[in-house]
């Protein structure tokens, strides 16, 4: 599968999220393989301040390390039939957006439902599959209630004073990435005090138990042209031990990032554990609606594993775990855009034929008698 020599994609990146630094990584590495595909490529910055820019696409990483680039030219996003990315109150000509955007409202449903209104075919998580991937607590129950295997995982609110299952504990935020803001704390009085503290926990907050012996094992998932799983890897954690870090992921020596970060892969598991953890992935892809690129990552302990959470637009687009055969970002993309070209969402009244207005009372009549002041 190729990308036609003349398509017109613009690649968003960076957005008002603590991941921001790490989207633009991505960005730049969607970016860069697409000048190579296409004529033309649009890179559309999002900053922290959430305004909208066209950057140069042939920019470094050092660039954006100080905020907007230098030569950035202010765009508008607007909803509507000749909606989309505006310069001067020009649309800009796009046939498809590729969204790089990790965590916050790039990857939590907010953009998703922006590029709906505004008509604009993207690639990433629909709607409702970025809203169940961002939500850990509601993602957990559903996966819960499908029969996969979970570790408990609850709430922490001020009210909080136990929970109902024992220590140590992790608290991670309810709305975030997979890394940031964790920790591992030993009773319910920390995790209260940390969820109010810490910043990237103040929108929401939830703890299960910590496995001191348990392992992480992740694999990715693509939906088209056919739903394909990656290799599994296993990220190794600092010494042996405790939680795999946001600075382990992604700022290992070199700059590499998750590409260089130690790993195995493939992971020497048994082939036992391999092929449940394969099953669960395909049964979590299709419960949460996955589309483009996926990383489902998973906690196993001693033979026994659990499904942890989802990455609906993970890091590098976790096109290094696609190694049996080599799949390189040129065939990751071409997938993402063909099925993001074939899937715009389209809004329809039907039914809505004016009926029931026609045959309305008057609007007080509605209310029942209830006057404006109440």
């Amino acid at each position: 599968m190729t990308i036609p020599r003349n398509l017109r994609p613009a690649v968003l990146f960076g957005g008002p999220s603590p991941e921001h630094d790490i989207s633009i990584l991505t960005g730049l590495q969607a970016t860069r393989s697409l000048t190579e595909a296409v004529d033309e490529v649009t890179a559309l910055y999002w900053s922290k301040a959430g305004e909208f820019y066209g950057v140069d696409p042939r920019l470094e990483a050092i660039a954006f390390a100080e905020g907007v680039p230098r030569g950035a030219a202010p765009l508008d996003l607007a909803a509507g039939p000749d909606g989309g990315f505006l310069r001067k109150r020009k649309p800009l000509a796009l046939d498809v957006v590729v969204n790089c955007c990790h965590g916050g409202p790039g990857e939590d449903g907010t953009i998703q439902a922006a590029f709906d209104l505004a008509g604009l075919a993207y690639t990433g998580p629909s709607l409702v599959g970025a809203y169940l991937g961002m939500d850990k607590l509601a993602f957990t129950a559903l996966a819960a209630q499908a029969g996969l295997p979970t570790l408990p995982r609850v709430a922490v609110t001020p009210e909080t004073d136990s929970f109902p299952f024992g220590g140590p504990y992790v608290v991670k935020p309810r709305f975030g990435g997979s890394s940031l803001g964790i920790e591992v704390v030993e009773d319910a009085a920390t995790a209260r005090a940390l969820a109010a503290a810490n910043p990237l926990l103040r929108d929401g907050a939830v703890a299960e138990p910590f496995l001191a012996e348990g392992r992480d094992l992740n694999v990715a998932v693509r939906t088209y042209p056919v739903l394909e799983l990656s290799a599994i890897e296993r990220p190794e954690r600092k010494g042996g031990g405790g939680i795999y870090s946001y600075a382990q992921k992604y700022l290992s020596p070199g700059g590499g990032g998750l590409v260089s970060s130690p790993r195995e892969l493939p992971a020497r598991i048994s082939d036992d554990l391999a092929g449940r953890i394969r099953e669960m992935a395909r049964a979590v892809a299709a419960l949460c609606a996955v589309r483009s690129v996926a990383r489902i990552d998973f906690l196993e302990q001693a033979g026994e594993v659990w499904v942890n959470e989802i990455n609906t637009i993970p890091g590098s687009l976790s096109v290094y775990l696609f190694v049996d055969p080599p799949l390189g970002w040129g065939g990751l993309l071409a997938g993402m855009i063909a099925e993001a070209r074939g899937e715009r969402r389209v809004f329809r009244a039907v039914g809505a034929d004016g009926t029931a207005l026609r045959g309305a009372a008057s609007v007080a009549a509605k209310l029942g008698g209830a006057t404006a002041s109440g």
